[in-house]
């Protein structure tokens, strides 16, 4: 998560909610991007509230789809429906010749239940590794799909005067696939998204509670970590738990794993270049209290920045596992990493640069700032590496409460301030407006 910002005004929170223009002394601010948010504040909160009443699973999307849909439809667009499952993309040409730009905003919700007591909190319930789940727009795509449906209709109702072209990106799964499915970005890609127009630059947001709301975190070059996961099994001979050495019990081996494998950050990572994360973040086996299990599962997570380092730090968990399962005369089946993770989400430095002056128009000078590197990762990524990219984080929690100890994205008592809603759309229309018509 960013780190934590300075408190934002009341003078400026009072602005934000008006959905007036940044305050004096701020980058310039196109007078089409004031007149747009004051026009679709109104309707940019009703289609969150609608999304987050109605959240749907990673490659569930299907209600949510229709919705977006629908609303292209309503602006003069042609949208193309059932990309990498229920993704739906849609082209705007302008009146005048021009670059090709892309935004993007990602549809799913997560397996949470919420404990928000707001009139259109989340009732929705869902199936998620066979279990019957509560579903809530947990980590505020309910808020990028608005904030992007809003840039849409504010672009599509200027078409004449806009020069270029606009794709509007709204994909599925960002969150991941459910286990034996593919999703997100990089099926996206994968289903040709960028065959037939290839951008020159692609930028997104996100709402972060760590960011006070009314301010806006951003910097080139790596901005976000790669993320794998991974599975090991250890397994032992199932025995009495009065007799312990008539078997061989994989629940010690896998806490000596688990003990042993923190090391492969704390020892053998160079963590004054670049941060690194080895996390088991659980473990199941056995199921009665007197009988050692067969084996015991775990799964876990790491985080990376450094392509090198990644492949360093997957050899040393497979050999941690290994060797370590051997010496308790156990064995263990390894899939390190289990399946294809994201890569790091870097900002393009040169792109992020020019466009820093927009993202400040939104908020003035003072509110725009570096944050420190994140640990959290984003499927954003695999279109970094396809073309120029520019991801950053808009604040997501109201002025008087502290983003440190506020709940943060993925949990259940994630409390989005709306002014956020306000801010993205006045940021990610004046970066698409700036890179669309040129310097000067």
């Amino acid at each position: 998560m960013p780190s934590k910002p300075i408190a934002c005004s009341l003078a400026l929170a009072c602005l934000l909610v008006l959905g007036t223009a940044p305050p004096a002394g701020a980058a310039e601010q196109r007078p089409e991007v004031t007149a747009a948010a004051a026009k679709l504040q109104a309707q940019v909160v009703a289609w969150r509230r609608d999304f987050h009443q109605h959240p749907e699973l990673s490659n569930r999307e299907q209600r949510t789809a229709k919705v977006i849909a629908r609303e292209l439809v309503k602006m003069g667009l042609e949208p193309r429906t059932g990309i990498a499952g229920h993704g739906v993309v849609a082209v705007l040409k302008g009146g005048r010749p021009g670059p090709r730009i892309a935004l993007r905003a990602d549809m799913d919700a997560l397996p949470v239940t919420e404990r928000n007591a707001l009139p259109f909190a989340s009732k929705a319930t869902g199936e998620y590794r066979g279990q019957t789940v509560g579903v809530m727009h947990a980590c505020g795509h309910d808020a990028h799909m608005a904030i992007l449906l809003g840039v849409a209709r504010a672009l599509a109702e200027q078409r004449a005067q806009l020069p270029g072209e606009v794709m509007f990106v709204f994909q599925p799964a960002e969150e991941g696939a459910p286990p034996g499915e593919k999703g997100g970005a990089s099926l996206m890609l994968e289903q040709g998204l960028f065959d037939g127009f290839r951008p020159e630059a692609i930028f997104g947001l996100h709402v972060f509670s760590s960011v006070q709301a009314g301010k806006i975190a951003v910097r080139g070059g790596p901005l976000m970590a790669a993320s794998d996961r991974f599975g090991i099994k250890v397994v032992g001979r199932q025995t009495h738990g009065s007799r312990p050495w008539g078997g061989i019990d994989p629940g010690v081996a896998a806490a000596d794993i688990v003990g042993s494998a923190q090391s492969i950050v704390s020892r053998r990572t160079d963590i004054a270049r670049l941060p690194a994360v080895v996390t088991l973040g659980a473990i199941n086996g056995g199921g009665r209290y007197n009988i050692i299990p067969d084996e015991v599962e775990m799964v876990g997570t790491i985080r990376t920045f450094d392509p090198g380092m990644r492949e360093a730090i997957l050899a040393d968990l497979r050999n941690v596992a290994s060797h370590v399962a051997a010496a308790h005369g156990a064995k263990v089946e390894a899939q390190v990493p289990d399946g294809q993770g994201n890569p790091a989400t870097v900002n393009d430095p040169e792109l992020t640069a020019r466009m820093l002056p927009s993202l400040q128009a939104a908020v003035g000078a003072d509110n725009v700032y570096e944050p420190a590197l994140q640990m959290g990762a984003e499927d954003f990524a695999w279109y970094a590496k396809e073309v120029p990219a520019m991801f950053f984080f808009v604040g997501a929690t109201a002025p008087g409460m502290d983003p440190e100890t506020a709940p943060s994205n993925h949990s259940p008592e994630f409390m989005l301030d709306e002014t956020s809603l306000d801010v993205g759309l006045r940021a990610l229309l004046q970066v698409s407006l700036d890179y669309l018509h040129g310097p000067g």
